[in-house]
């Protein structure tokens, strides 16, 4: 799945691909932006459409 291009996917698309990566390749969100390329900003803006946010401390996206 392209994850590149975060703007055309849906949400449920994203939320998922997003902790698939999170759970089995990126220690961090920071690292994950990093490996894809995806710039933090835009990567927060969607966050703030699909009503979520990073948890840290699970190192996985969660509703709000």
């Amino acid at each position: 799945m392209e994850i590149h291009n975060l703007e055309r996917l849906d949400s449920a698309i994203v939320y998922g691909i997003v902790n698939e990566r999170l759970r089995l390749e990126c220690a961090s969100l920071d690292e994950f932006l990093l490996q894809f390329g995806i710039d933090s900003q835009s990567f927060q803006q969607k966050l703030d459409e699909m009503g979520c946010y990073y948890d840290p401390m699970v190192n996985q996206l969660r509703q709000k």
